[in-house]
């Protein structure tokens, strides 16, 4: 049996990790912000605003801050033609080179490795990184696969989602899994307007502190939610199992496997579970879909063959 991490046991603890205030270009004061995401059961979260670092809590107790921001590098044309990459890390103790209220200029590339570097700084900077907003930025695959780093991109974005109907259901994914890299999949809000928070997560398996959220993140030991809870994923003698909370589908997914959709049983308004057998190597994923049309997804399990 090969379990998905995020399945193994512990404590589940919901965050958020890409979000703006009036540090940049949000509504929202820090505080202001910081305290919605409590009052929504958030344990974890962390302020992303363009290129001004952040550790601060802003006095609200009771929520674990994430130290971070978001970096961009644009292409020279008008129209929208970026990458942004959100940063996450440690503590300041622990290893952290960046410092509170630092501020960092736009970067200009002409060609879409040219980011390379700059992850690379941040990378050497004790960060991890995230790429943000494919479908947004006017990236397909082809203008982000070759960046070497990224733990994870984003799969939904809230905030194109409500303005944009873009990234909405994991552009591009299959694209890099299919290629080997072990890139997991994060939703995110991206909030600037205050009903853009609040809306997609993570759910990691961590105890509640910096190092060790950010050590499951890196180990994939989490998976991403706008709504439905995913309770089990696993694969076992060529089949993958997925449980979830009462949803209306349930589909595996595959770039190289178009594996059909599960839906209720006839007579019955949900279903809360299913397998299928693979057909594909490499890797299976799988999302489910609620009443309310809010998705979750699983993290890929990686095998070696079909039948692992």
């Amino acid at each position: 049996m090969i379990r998905q991490p995020a399945f193994t046991g512990g404590e589940m603890l919901k965050g958020g990790l890409h979000c703006h205030t009036t540090r940049s270009d949000g509504k929202g004061d820090p505080a202001e912000v910081i305290r919605l995401h409590k009052e929504h059961g958030y344990d974890f979260m962390t302020l992303t605003d363009h290129r001004k670092y952040n550790y601060d809590s802003f006095g609200e107790e009771g929520i674990v801050i994430i130290p971070g921001m978001e970096m961009d590098a644009n292409f020279p044309e008008r129209a929208v033609h970026c990458h942004h990459i959100v940063c996450i890390g440690p503590e300041k103790q622990d290893g952290n080179g960046y410092d509170q209220d630092q501020y960092f200029d736009s970067r200009s590339i002409r060609k879409p490795e040219d980011t390379q570097p700059m992850l690379d700084w941040i990378h050497e900077n004790g960060n991890m990184t995230i790429y943000c907003h494919p479908e947004w930025s006017g990236t397909p695959a082809r203008e982000f696969e070759m960046l070497r780093g990224n733990f994870a991109m984003e799969i939904w974005n809230s905030g194109c989602a409500i303005n944009d109907r873009l990234d909405t259901n994991a552009a591009y994914w299959d694209e890099l899994l299919i290629q080997g890299q072990q890139i997991y999949g994060v939703a995110v809000d991206d909030g600037h307007a205050m009903n853009e928070h609040c809306n997609g997560w993570v759910m990691v398996r961590a105890e509640r502190s910096v190092s060790s959220i950010l050590n499951a993140l890196k180990e994939g030991c989490f998976y991403s939610s706008c709504g439905p809870e995913i309770r089990d994923f696993y694969v076992e003698d060529g089949w993958a199992y997925i449980a979830s909370s009462p949803v209306k589908e349930i589909k595996f997914h595959h770039l190289r496997a178009p594996y059909s959709v599960f839906l209720p049983a006839e007579g019955e308004e949900t279903l809360s579970e299913a397998k299928v057998r693979i057909t594909a190597p490499g890797y299976i994923r799988a999302s489910v879909l609620d009443a309310e049309g809010h998705r979750a997804w699983t993290n890929p399990i990686f095998f070696e063959g079909e039948n692992d």
